[in-house]
């Protein structure tokens, strides 16, 4: 039998809209913007199984759980994906790809795919904790997501090594009881900005660069035009 390890006290430690199956489950469920599906994930075997709406604090409380949990080994990403948030493609990102410097999810094409309150040690506990993310995005069927289930189950590896790692959401702090000393990353929305100002940027640059090359054409044009007519009319002055 997979050794075990208890989760962190109060486990899950960051409140939201899932239902919370057994906690010694190597699989967690993340049921994106779908309804109705947590409880058939639970019956399955699942520690834990909820929606996931936003790509940013969504998901931060998708980590916070799962690394609070050392029991959880597996990540299934299922349900219809959520419109504009991407949220279900940008969980997949942050798993592959971690995040950048300004927090940003590395890869994600959701709307503010950033990062405020989970760092970069999280995201890689978050990263080394989980031994396989299963993709049925846009899946609903409850027959399929158990199999999954089950399937991920009966390759269970035991709990992670460490121990459970507790962040903090609320606040800015990098994990309860302690201050964060580190920098906080840009906003959201200030990033958000800061992109769409870059991209404007550039399109004007890059429309100067076209005006300037037609202005540069066309007075070329023009000048040799006046050049032939110049050296026609010479040709025929001698003749």
């Amino acid at each position: 039998m997979a050794d075990k390890k208890a989760p962190a006290a109060g486990w899950p430690v960051a409140n939201g809209e899932y239902v919370v199956g057994n906690p010694e489950s190597c699989v967690a469920v993340v049921t994106l913007g779908s309804h109705g599906l947590d409880q058939a994930a639970i019956d399955a075997g699942a520690a834990i199984s909820g929606p996931c709406h936003t790509e940013n604090l969504g998901i931060e409380k998708v980590v916070a759980n799962y690394i609070s949990n050392p029991n959880i080994r597996f990540m299934v990403i299922t349900g219809s994906e959520v419109q504009g948030h991407i949220t279900g493609q940008c969980i997949k990102a942050l798993y592959e790809n971690g995040i950048g410097d300004d927090g940003g999810i590395i890869g994600a094409k959701g709307a503010i795919p950033f990062m405020e309150n989970v760092g970069t040690e999280p995201v890689g506990r978050l990263q080394s904790q989980i031994v396989e993310c299963i993709d049925l995005i846009d899946v609903e069927d409850t027959g399929k997501i158990s199999d999954a289930i089950k399937n991920c189950i009966s390759k269970d590896p035991g709990a992670f090594e460490e121990d459970p790692m507790v962040i903090e959401l609320e606040g800015g702090a990098a994990a309860a009881g302690e201050e964060s000393t580190s920098i906080k990353p840009t906003s959201p929305e200030m990033a958000l900005l800061e992109a769409r100002m870059r991209i404007v940027s550039e399109k004007m640059n890059e429309a100067a660069m076209i005006a300037k090359f037609n202005s540069g054409y066309y007075n070329g044009k023009i000048q040799g035009i006046a050049i032939g007519l110049f050296l026609s009319i010479v040709i025929f002055s001698l003749l």
